[in-house]
């Protein structure tokens, strides 16, 4: 097992500008801020995020402090992302004491994106959006629908756990975002497109305004043609924005030819939420 890194309390691990579709139609600036805090207490099988995590719980102060760091060097943005490796409404890892310091710090942002786990989904998130300027949107992990590898991951979470807490935030006033694995641990090739579409519909089902497609890493990972394949299912329903999830892309690929080309396709569709031919390739149509 990899170690884990050694972080600062005070600073976040990694922050980033990002460009994205709004809900309105528009492509936005957003600030990525990524926040070193207490690992997640769910084990997923299929996780690595823990590697950026702390041991302990973080002082009182210290995540307002980071988000400050952050913003002092980023550009100006629309929108801000607090992502924590974890659940933004687990009090170990964000204390509830601090949700005033961060939403005076993001309070220019129209839009404020944090995730969590649907099981911490509840009083806290309420109170959080009450001390927002902006409109609150909550990212949860969907994973997938299949319904013997969903266990499998160690996720503790049903379906309609997921269900009921995303009617709770609709219910509430808050957007629903959510993560949904391309070919997760335990599922074969030739049922991972199917599976990530399925997938794609539960989760416009339950209202959700966004269906980010994660292609899994791990020792048998998907091919780039399954995220493409499933990113196109997804945009074609137009029932909301669909992404695919860039990072660390090139190891899903086997033709150096064609990856680039791919690569800008799969940026492109996301920002304008609208097929693209596919990029014709000799060397591995």
């Amino acid at each position: 097992m990899s170690a884990r890194a050694s972080l600062d309390a005070f600073s976040p691990w990694a922050f980033l500008a990002e460009k994205e579709r709004s809900r309105a139609g528009q492509v936005v600036g957003v600030s990525t801020i990524f926040l070193s805090n207490r690992e997640c207490p769910w084990r997923c099988v299929m996780c690595d995020l823990w590697k950026n995590t702390l041991a302990e719980a973080v002082p009182v102060g210290a995540i307002p402090a980071q988000i400050e760091h952050a913003l002092a060097r980023l550009p100006a943005a629309r929108h801000v992302k607090l992502y924590n490796s974890g659940s933004f409404f687990d009090p170990r890892a964000i204390p509830v004491a601090d949700y005033p310091a961060i939403a005076a710090l993001v309070a220019r942002f129209e839009h404020v994106i944090v995730e969590s786990h649907p099981a911490l989904i509840g009083g806290d998130c309420l109170r959080f959006r009450d001390f927002l300027s902006g409109r609150l949107e909550v990212a949860m992990g969907l994973e997938t629908v299949h319904p013997e590898v969903l266990p499998r991951l160690n996720k503790g979470m049903t379906l309609d756990q997921f269900r009921k807490a995303a009617e709770f935030l609709r219910t509430n006033g808050v957007d629903v975002r959510t993560f949904i694995l391309v070919k997760p641990p335990f599922m074969r090739d030739d049922e991972a497109v199917e599976w990530a579409c399925r997938s794609v519909d539960f989760a416009f089902d339950c209202g959700a305004s966004v269906a980010t497609l994660i292609p899994t890493r791990g020792d048998s990972p998907p091919s780039i043609a399954m995220l493409e394949e499933s990113v196109e299912y997804g945009i074609a329903l137009g029932k909301g924005r669909v992404f695919a999830d860039l990072w660390d892309l090139r190891r899903f690929s086997t033709c150096d030819a064609c990856f680039d080309a791919r690569a800008a396709r799969l940026n492109r569709m996301n920002l304008d939420q609208a097929l693209m031919a596919p990029i014709a390739c000799g060397g591995c149509r």
